[in-house]
């Protein structure tokens, strides 16, 4: 499965691990907390990693702005992203239909993820940014990251001229004044990124090739790493991401099909990383898997087998 470690396999998650574009897993008080495309968003917790139970969706009825940022969207929620910051949690979400770029990224708000918490309550917050025809990039999986400084970015983009960043407000979660948008990646197949920083270096994750058909999916996990936020990002052979370079970090191994959409998740002294994959033991269903995440001497993430 992975590109540098072939005796690779990640955590033996039981229970209702079926999910597709999960978010970074992120923990909250005693659980973990993962969410995932589908109607209302999907929404699952765990006690310990392992064990996983579907909880109730974030929407029973899709915020009011969606209908006029995408006429055609019927709530089914895509590729989630997640953070906390300040004391609250912010949830990313695109809004988008099949093979469009008519999208749009949003965000909502809770102080906890913890539904029978008294305080737990979501708050759509709006429309973070959006796309339409003949624009430049297309607003779907978002990937959020808070950098060493404060500031707060989102990744995001797909097919449509590649992988884009843009600064948020971290007191709002919604973007930046100063409104810029840089180009990260690009390939004739690309999306799902998820970014994060470790050491000098910022990591830009993204998948290759096409997903949502089972067994049949040809998804794959690239890498390249940057000194800066806004890039260049370069794979191992030194070749720009923007110039269609990414190394290898995940293949399809065994009854592992098409892993993608990769979170990061620092707990204590040990490095997570989330992902899908279509399961070849049960007729291509998308599940959830954990692996942990170790470096190279020279700096470079590779999974390595979990404890």
């Amino acid at each position: 499965m992975a590109a540098d470690d072939a005796h690779f396999e990640p955590l033996a998650l039981q229970g209702d691990t079926f999910i597709h574009d999960p978010s970074t897993v992120i923990k909250d008080g005693d659980h973990y907390y993962v969410f995932g495309t589908g109607q209302g968003i999907r929404f699952k917790s765990s006690p310990d990693l392992i064990h996983w139970k579907a909880l109730t969706p974030i929407f029973s009825e899709p915020p009011p702005w969606t209908e006029t940022a995408v006429p055609e969207f019927r709530g089914h929620f895509w590729a989630p992203d997640i953070i906390r910051v300040d004391g609250k949690f912010l949830l990313y979400y695109a809004v988008s239909t099949w093979g469009k770029q008519v999208s749009a990224i949003g965000v909502a708000t809770s102080p906890t993820l913890d539904p029978s918490s008294p305080n737990y309550q979501w708050t759509d917050r709006g429309m973070v940014i959006a796309s339409t025809n003949g624009g430049d990039y297309n607003t779907i999986d978002p990937s959020v990251m808070l950098d060493d400084d404060g500031k707060l970015w989102l990744a995001f983009g797909s097919y449509w001229d590649g992988i884009y960043l843009t600064e948020l407000d971290p007191q709002t979660g919604l973007r930046a004044r100063d409104h810029a948008v840089y180009p990260l990646a690009w390939n004739n197949s690309i999306e799902a990124s998820c970014l994060t920083r470790h050491d000098n270096y910022y990591y830009l994750f993204v998948n290759w090739g096409t997903c949502c058909q089972g067994t049949n999916s040809t998804y794959e996990v690239r890498i390249g790493r940057a000194t800066r936020v806004t890039g260049p990002y370069l794979d191992k052979n030194g070749r720009d991401l923007e110039d269609g370079g990414g190394s290898k970090f995940l293949v399809s191994t065994g009854r592992f099909i098409g892993p993608g959409h990769i979170g990061i998740l620092k707990d204590g002294d040990r490095v997570w990383f989330s992902y899908h994959y279509y399961d070849a033991a049960t007729n291509g269903r998308a599940r959830l898997a954990v692996g942990k995440l170790g470096w190279t001497k020279d700096g470079w993430p590779v999974p390595v087998p979990a404890p």
